[in-house]
């Protein structure tokens, strides 16, 4: 009776804490190869996970239901992590240089984008097996190019770019095992990143070899892609880029996308109903990223070095500043909570996160972290492209 006891009681033990998932988190230590599991509500931390490897450019995404983060490793490593046990449920070295990833719309797959070898990866979201592998080829002589900018999109689709190719992709994965991938050449010089729209319709490739966009219209993906915002920087001398800028679908605000202009001290305002450009912002930096609040009311922009401790908040409305923050050395990234009450921000070389309320800017809270970077929220799980 003894021995059943302990059984029981180590059972026991194992056992999540029963909790639902929809406030909880993820920061990620980017030198530490670790991530702290948050509860966004009560502003604390409750479990920490070591052993992801190197996290220097680590993003994630989560499961349906949110109780599962899929990390991507910047050495090619990909994990699963339990977010109610704390702990790595399954972990596959899939690359040598990795960036990022998917997961597709019905939580099946997993896609992961990769610099070396360039391609994309699929796999199994339940057991990480891998289902597909597409090689970023392109060419007469057989090129592999690195892949950028992976957004899932409606009928089980992933849509990429690449880098070296100035090529997009659409791959339907309906059928994992045979996926039909469909190629967009000539898009423009060198896309550096992707964003979605959140009605999964629309995908704009940012373009680092020169001035613009290339659009692709999902819906009708016989019209091929074209550029929008051609040449927003003529007759400008460009700056030197310190930082990559980055797109993602948290930069649309009602029918205006926000965008960080390259290599300039702007964001750019794209109206997503003609795409020609709507307006310009003065900002205190080059933009990284330019995040707008749930509600379409605010715009948060972070920036490069070296105005990289600052934070501006744009007013929607005026399309004007209204409050400038200093958050602490090296700001990497920022995530609202899912109705924008509050923002998290990650201050690396103070080693904290800033909790601030989006309505008055008061500090709400600080959160010790090592080296923190991305901040990723379950509420992410519910969207197209994040």
């Amino acid at each position: 009776m003894l021995w059943t006891t302990a059984l029981f009681m180590l059972a026991a033990c194992a056992s999540p804490v029963i909790r639902g998932t929809g406030d909880l988190g993820v920061i990620v230590e980017r030198a530490t190869g670790s991530v702290q599991i948050v509860d966004t509500s009560k502003l604390v931390a409750i479990a920490a996970v070591q052993g992801l490897g190197d996290l220097s450019h680590a993003s994630l995404v989560y499961s349906r239901d949110g109780r599962y983060a899929y990390v991507f490793g910047r050495d090619g490593g990909l994990s699963k992590v339990d977010l109610l046990r704390g702990a790595i449920e399954r972990r596959v070295m899939q690359a040598g240089n990795s960036i990022g990833g998917a997961i597709s719309q019905d939580g099946k797959l997993v896609a992961a984008q990769n610099y070396a070898p360039g391609g994309v990866k699929v796999f199994s979201a339940d057991t990480l097996e891998l289902v597909a592998d597409v090689p970023a080829t392109y060419g007469a002589a057989g090129l592999r190019s690195k892949v950028v900018g992976l957004a899932d999109a409606p009928g089980n689709r992933f849509v990429w770019s690449l880098f070296d190719a100035d090529e997009i992709w659409v791959g339907d994965f309906s059928d994992p095992h045979k996926p039909h991938v469909k190629k967009f050449k000539d898009i423009g010089r060198a896309p550096y990143d992707g964003l979605i729209t959140p009605n999964g319709r629309f995908y704009l490739a940012g373009l680092f070899g020169e001035d613009g966009m290339a659009l692709v219209d999902l819906w009708h993906p016989e019209r091929g892609a074209r550029r929008v915002l051609s040449g927003y920087g003529k007759g400008q001398e460009k700056l030197p880029v310190f930082k990559m800028p980055h797109l993602r679908g948290w930069a649309v605000a009602g029918k205006y996308a926000y965008l960080p202009a390259i290599g300039r001290h702007e964001v750019l305002v794209l109206d997503m109903e003609t795409w020609l450009e709507a307006g310009r912002i003065k900002v205190s930096g080059q933009p990284v990223f330019v995040m707008a609040r749930p509600d379409g009311r605010q715009v948060w922009v972070n920036f490069a070095f070296p105005d990289n401790g600052n934070v501006d908040v744009i007013d929607v409305e005026k399309r004007t500043l209204m409050k400038q923050l200093a958050p602490g050395k090296a700001v990497l990234h920022m995530e609202f909570t899912p109705r924008g009450e509050s923002v998290w921000i990650s201050a690396r070389d103070d080693n904290r996160v800033v909790v601030y309320d989006t309505e008055n800017f008061a500090q709400r809270g600080v959160l010790p972290a090592e080296s923190p970077s991305g901040i990723f929220f379950t509420s992410r799980a519910a969207r197209i492209g994040f």
